[in-house]
């Protein structure tokens, strides 16, 4: 798979332990080394900020795309290699989404999350096929982890819906699970709403290799 261009959702919180900050200036590291542009929220602090400054200065494209109302409060990153600004926050996350190689989460708050959660839905409904990949530091997604197994067990997903997303421990190994990633296409929607029936097991989203 060839990788241009990715969406990360990451945080702005300077509060947060200081180890997610110095793995999304790793993020950014790593991805301008392998000449993969990031487009992200535009924030200038906490995890958002050092994933574009760790891109920038090993010479990554950054481009930010942040609502309007963020630019005038000074949220905004002020040496991207682009700011798109956006009257919107459901604006912001689909300019962010659209186009994009895969999606990487970064551990975040309750915006971080909806993201994320969004990416799963518009691919369990076949909308969005790429990549989702969550870089599980200090096992920060586990519990999030947990409760899409459990909505698996409770039969509110099918258990094929865990192929969505991949998780990894380090940024490190985000690009190769990019590339490993189960394949998916828009046949998910045959078995996206469960009704009445059990899907027959022959029923899978995946594309041949």
């Amino acid at each position: 798979m060839h990788i241009e261009r990715v969406c990360v959702y990451c945080a702005s919180s300077q509060q947060a332990d200081p180890v997610y900050r110095a793995t999304a200036y790793r993020l950014g590291e790593v991805l301008a080394a392998n000449g993969i542009t990031i487009i992200y929220g535009g924030g200038g602090l906490g995890s958002m900020g050092s994933l574009a400054e760790g891109a920038l200065a090993n010479g990554g494209c950054v481009i930010g795309v942040i609502p309007r109302f963020m630019k005038e409060l000074e949220w905004s990153h002020n040496q991207l290699s682009e700011l798109q600004l956006v009257e919107n926050m459901r604006e912001r996350k689909h300019l962010m989404l659209k186009d994009s190689d895969a999606v990487i989460a970064l551990p975040g708050g309750c915006g971080t999350l909806e993201e994320l959660f969004e990416a799963i839905t518009l691919k369990r409904l076949g909308i969005y096929l790429n990549p989702i990949v969550l870089v599980n530091v200090k096992k920060f997604f586990d519990p999030c982890l947990e409760l899409l197994d459990h909505c698996i067990r409770e039969r509110f997903m099918d258990v094929r819906h865990s192929d969505m997303w991949t998780v990894v421990d380090e940024p490190e190994q985000v690009i190769d699970a990019i590339r490993s990633a189960p394949r998916w296409n828009a046949d998910a929607q045959q078995f996206a709403v469960l009704v009445g029936k059990a899907v027959p097991e022959s029923a899978s989203p995946r594309t041949s290799e």
